[in-house]
């Protein structure tokens, strides 16, 4: 990689800290791009060189956040070699990765509103909806679960799952983990066959 490249990826990874830290703490809304630059000490115009805007800078933030989420939720589930148990291992990762204030307020408040809710879900199903589908298939066909599409029970399933999280986002209280995490087992253990 040239010294140009580098500075380059420098610039940039810099600018996504930054503006993760900014718009996780007071939200896109509120966070100006000359507020962005002068904390990464960089000018509008090398912003501009790796940005086309406020709203690309934010989707790169947001992949970021969904990517950290996916793994953290794979990594969790993986560590299990049960099937049933990596997937409501990995909805309970994803419901307490969730928890993060940042990470609440830049994938489930900002995330819809800044980019379009098909866009947004469209990098959701990148990400944590991918490794669910994958769970349901598994899980379908070592008949754990009755055969159904996979398509719609993961779009409800996710739905539910990321409306959870909004909800706990909106309580500010951690004890309300605990109680959402046992409603969504009950939820999840209707889903297997008798």
């Amino acid at each position: 990689m040239s010294v140009r490249a580098q500075q380059r990826e420098r610039t940039r990874q810099e600018l996504l800290r930054v503006s993760r830290l900014l718009f996780a703490d007071r939200g896109y809304g509120a966070v100006s791009l000359s507020e962005i630059v002068e904390a990464a000490g960089v000018t509008k115009g090398a912003l501009y060189h790796l940005f086309a805007s406020k709203a690309d800078l934010f989707r790169a933030v947001l992949e970021q956040v969904q990517r950290e989420v996916g793994e953290t939720v794979a990594r969790t589930a993986d560590a299990h070699d049960d099937p049933w148990t990596r997937l409501t291992a990995g909805c309970r990762a994803f419901l307490a990765a969730s928890t993060a204030p940042g990470v609440q307020r830049i994938m489930l408040v900002d995330g819809p509103a800044v980019l379009g809710w098909n866009e947004w879900r469209a990098l959701d199903e990148q990400t944590s909806a991918r490794h669910l589908a994958e769970a349901l298939t598994e899980l379908i066909g070592a008949g754990v679960i009755a055969p159904q599409p996979v398509a719609p029970l993961t779009h409800l399933l996710s739905g539910a799952m990321n409306e959870a999280a909004l909800w706990l986002a909106s309580t500010g209280d951690p004890a309300s983990l605990p109680d959402t995490q046992a409603a969504l087992a009950r939820l999840l253990e209707a889903l297997r066959t008798a």
